[in-house]
């Protein structure tokens, strides 16, 4: 792991401004909710997320994914994680390809022998989540806890998920529904930085983009040919490929330095350049002046996390402690 490369009394006072700005918006999220209760949990989660990344890369963005893709549904409830059947959240279209579900088993079965009854799922998925982006050479920040597990896990809310071929309006109302703004569907895009996408996903963009049996016109000339020699047509819809062409696997801007080129691989990373308010915030970290007076991307992700970490929580008695992840007690 690595600190931030910044003003490190910078970044702390940005990120303490942020937790005091929506304080009473959630009074019972904290940051050190379980130090008292179960003072381990925080570091069992992290030990279990750095020995699994250890040994296979695509952990960490797996991970990541689960947590937004958890909240983006009905909030960051652990409501992703209930497995019965087709009718649960878990197998929505939308969720396919999803992975990390037994590190998020593994870390709860550990937290169950120590502190039974005590820590959530869904603060499990949002602590793996930050681990993750730390152990991919990302910043290390605080997340606050003290969410309760959701009692529902319904496949049709899954619906209004963000798409890799929505437009760029219609990826602003999404993030716009769940209390988020334009930064945080830049910032949170990047988080792409780490991971790879299948094929599946690729087969409109490069074949029939827009319905005209082409390829999307706003893919670098000098990256089509990679992507077709990885993706051809008719081809395995399962391979696999980077989001963020040459540097998959470490958390850094060079996602966004990619999209402004025309080398996004998603459809719905190259759509931020479509819209004066997304390409003018990806445009900002590359200022010529960004470096000094500009806008931090490490800090920014980190506000863009907490914020999307807030998405429609369950506290008090609107929820419980599941004692098994995959079902309702």
């Amino acid at each position: 792991m690595k600190l931030i490369k910044m003003n490190m009394g910078v970044l702390t006072i940005i990120i303490i401004f942020e937790f005091l700005v929506v304080a009473n918006s959630q009074d019972q999220l904290k940051v050190g909710f379980y130090n008292q209760v179960c003072p381990k949990a925080e570091s069992v989660v992290t030990n279990i997320v750095r020995d699994a990344g250890k040994f296979d890369h695509r952990i960490p963005p797996g991970l990541l994914r689960l947590h937004f893709h958890d909240c983006f549904v009905e909030g960051c409830d652990g409501s992703i994680l209930i497995d019965k059947g087709n009718t649960s959240e878990k197998g929505a279209f939308e969720h396919q390809g999803l992975t990390g579900f037994n590190i998020i088993e593994d870390a709860k079965a550990k937290l169950e022998s120590i502190c039974p009854g005590v820590v959530s799922c869904a603060d499990i998925v949002a602590m793996a989540a930050r681990d993750a982006v730390a152990f991919s050479h990302g910043p290390v920040y605080q997340v606050e806890t003290g969410r309760k597990d959701v009692l529902v896990s319904n496949i049709d809310l899954a619906n209004r998920m963000p798409d890799v071929r929505d437009s760029i309006e219609l990826l602003k109302q999404k993030f716009i529904e769940k209390g988020l703004n334009e930064k945080d569907l830049v910032i949170l895009s990047a988080a792409h930085t780490i991971g790879s996408t299948a094929c599946f996903f690729m087969e409109e963009r490069l074949y029939n983009f827009a319905s005209l049996g082409g390829p999307d016109p706003s893919i670098n000339p000098r990256l089509l040919p990679e992507l077709t020699l990885t993706c051809p047509i008719n081809g395995d819809v399962g391979i696999r490929l980077p989001m963020d062409l040459g540097s998959e696997d470490t958390f850094d801007i060079q996602i966004l330095q990619n999209i402004r080129s025309g080398f996004a691989v998603l459809q719905s990373d190259a759509k931020l350049m479509d819209d004066l308010t997304t390409r003018g915030i990806v445009d900002s970290y590359f200022d010529v002046w960004a470096p000094f007076f500009g806008p931090s991307f490490e800090a920014d992700f980190v506000i863009s996390m907490l914020r999307m970490g807030r998405i429609g929580v369950k506290t008090g008695s609107n929820g419980n402690i599941r004692r098994q992840c995959t079902s309702f007690n």
